[in-house]
């Protein structure tokens, strides 16, 4: 396996003071934010689609310090009923990619509105009352299947291998059954983008979800999630207050190591190796309460402590 982090964990700083801190910090690679949920302040995606002279600065960038780019990120959410932009700037990620050989686009599924007249997305949680089955009838076979359909031929025309989805609430695939549905719908170019976080505040174990998608795990997130149990008790995990308020949530995102501990996260990469999976460990920093750089340097040392990075050479002896 090998470590990174996301852009944004440290979207703050200039693009190459982020850089800098990846070369201090050790890592492989950085996967760099390109629109949708981000303001992407390390990525001019117009401009480095406009320019083979960008391009090649940006690559450059990484070349010089010994990194990887690991993936584009365009996480958002593409099948807004009313903010096309979204869906375009997939669009244009994917022909980024293509551009710079970059074989990996982490994004979202996308969550359409729940019917033809609907103006907001829709998010259907439980099969009651009986109009939630109709509402993903029209999201599935209206937008969501034909919509991937489009996408998966762009990115076969531009070279871009894996389309990694994150498990994310919100979103029309958010666990396992969702993506193998997807996935089986539309091929395999399209993947998971395992984030354990998304998966502990929806009630799943993402160690049993990285054996069950096996090869369909084409990315990892690696973001831990703080359970506030005493605030769960009385709201339970379907948590919508504030990000900031980390006292009065059920739920909050936090750095490696602060809700789950190493043994836990030594046990995410084995099950990962058994389930065939040797990329990326792309840490996304989102914890408010601890200083962005801080959280980063502790959760890479966490992963460079438990994570397998040399390749497997025991073999029983002739005897």
């Amino acid at each position: 396996m090998k470590l990174g982090f996301v852009s944004d964990s440290l979207g703050g700083m200039p693009f190459a003071v982020m850089m800098d801190h990846a070369a201090r910090l050790g890592v492989s690679g950085v996967e760099v934010n390109t629109c949708g949920w981000s303001t992407a302040p390390h990525c001019r995606m117009d401009e480095l689609l406009a320019s083979a002279d960008a391009r090649k600065a940006f690559r450059a960038a990484f070349d010089d310090r010994g990194l990887e780019i690991i993936a584009f990120n365009a996480n958002g959410n593409p099948l807004h009923p009313t903010d096309p932009a979204q869906g375009t700037g997939l669009r244009d990620t994917i022909r980024l990619a293509g551009a710079m050989g970059v074989k990996t686009v982490c994004t979202m599924s996308g969550l359409p509105a729940g019917s033809a007249t609907d103006t907001m997305p829709n998010w259907v949680v439980s099969s009651w009352p009986p109009e939630t089955q109709e509402i993903l009838r029209y999201q599935w076979e209206e937008k969501l299947i034909p919509f991937w359909t489009e996408i998966t031929a762009l990115a076969r025309e531009n070279g871009v291998e894996r389309i990694a989805l994150e498990l994310h609430g919100n979103q029309c695939v958010y666990n396992v059954p969702s993506l193998l549905k997807l996935r089986e719908a539309v091929g395999p170019v399209v993947g998971a983008n395992l984030d354990p976080s998304h998966l502990f505040w929806m009630g799943a174990d993402p160690l049993v979800a990285a054996e069950r998608l096996g090869a369909a795990v084409y990315h990892v997130h690696a973001k831990d999630t703080f359970l506030n149990a005493p605030v769960q008790a009385t709201t339970s995990l379907l948590e919508n207050g504030s990000l900031m308020d980390i006292p009065a949530r059920s739920w909050s995102y936090i750095t490696l190591g602060f809700g789950h501990g190493e043994e836990w996260w030594r046990q995410f990469c084995y099950r990962l190796k058994m389930g065939g999976y040797d990329g990326w460990l792309s840490i996304e920093h989102e914890d408010v309460l601890l200083n962005s750089l801080e959280g980063l340097e502790k959760s890479v040392a966490l992963l460079q402590g438990v994570m397998p990075a040399a390749a497997a050479d025991f073999k029983p002896q002739d005897i």
